[in-house]
């Protein structure tokens, strides 16, 4: 297949674009920075001569959108929903114009659109949706309507030719500097791996090798459109989550934090607490129906295999 990746450029980008490769398949990034070879400059945001790459092409995946790991400050909180609108909004735009539009366009949305919550999982049919749960941050819901609106900008694409699939993609766990495994096996290496305010929200996950293979089904079936939970089956409380990082690497002990100690660490690592505070438990509902068979279906055997892997690296 030929492939378009808009914003492709981050670490899931390139685990995507190896991986497909390898694969056999012909990968085309679209990117802010200059370009060139299999990188082709856009803005995010207007038509150009990069429409060209998605006229003809098979499978368009769009992650383009301003990385979570930031302060959340106002501005901040802008720049993510623009940058995840207008992106999808040009996308579609590009799909619509193309004489050959792609048979899918699998846009990354993200498993935060659910509600904060301990009693249940979320799956696609019966989940909560965020945004009015007493108690969270105001910019907590602000995020929910993020992702609200990223989804919107692609149900409203007028593109009729082109399955769409909206990814709610929980934190994708693969080796490799910059990801989200590579963040929380810093922190337990330090000795920060312990429980955070209690540790018992939970944390949805998805080993990259998974998420690689579940975008290879979706694109095969084409009886799926719409929203769908990429995430492993067993979601668990972040403190049994930590435990697993450090069993895996070889950490007897790891530090608990108090709330405000985790927003004092967030402010010194220019991130902020709600990847770690919002309770995300999130099931893969109609993968799992649908038929797809995890590899990684429990997180102790997936960090055991993350722990092989970067040490390899």
């Amino acid at each position: 297949m030929k492939i378009v990746l808009p914003g492709g450029t981050g670490h899931v980008g390139r685990l995507l674009e190896r991986e497909w490769t390898a694969a056999g398949h012909e990968v085309v990034i679209l990117t802010r920075r200059s370009g060139g070879g299999r990188e082709v400059h856009w803005d995010g945001r207007t038509l150009g001569p990069w429409a060209e790459v998605i006229d003809g092409s098979d499978l368009v995946v769009n992650l383009a959108g301003r990385s979570v790991s930031c302060r959340y400050t106002p501005a901040n909180l802008q720049a993510m929903m623009d940058s995840r609108v207008h992106s999808a909004q040009v996308v579609g735009e590009a799909i619509a114009a193309a004489a050959r539009p792609p048979r899918v366009w699998l846009q990354m949305s993200t498993a935060t659109i659910y509600a904060h919550r301990f009693d249940a999982a979320n799956d696609e049919a019966t989940g909560l949706l965020g945004g009015a749960e007493p108690g969270i941050p105001r910019y907590w819901a602000y995020s929910v309507e993020i992702a609200k609106a990223w989804e919107r900008a692609q149900a409203q694409a007028d593109t009729p030719q082109t399955r769409k699939v909206a990814l709610r993609t929980a934190m994708v766990m693969s080796p490799g500097r910059g990801g989200a495994f590579d963040l929380l096996l810093r922190l337990a290496r330090l000795g920060l791996g312990g429980p955070v305010a209690g540790g018992a929200q939970y944390m949805s996950w998805i080993h990259g090798r998974d998420l690689v293979r579940s975008l290879d089904f979706l694109t095969a079936r084409e009886d799926l459109s719409g929203p769908v939970n990429l995430a492993a089956p067993n979601p668990l409380p972040y403190r049994d989550f930590m435990r697993g990082v450090r069993t895996a690497w070889g950490i007897p002990l790891g530090l608990p934090a108090t709330r405000w100690l985790a927003e004092l660490g967030a402010f010194a690592l220019r991130s902020d607490t709600e990847l770690l505070l919002k309770s995300r438990r999130v099931v893969p509902g109609r993968l799992l129906e649908a038929g797809f068979d995890f590899e990684y279906t429990h997180w102790p055997e997936a960090a055991a295999d993350l722990v092989r892997r970067t040490r390899g690296a």
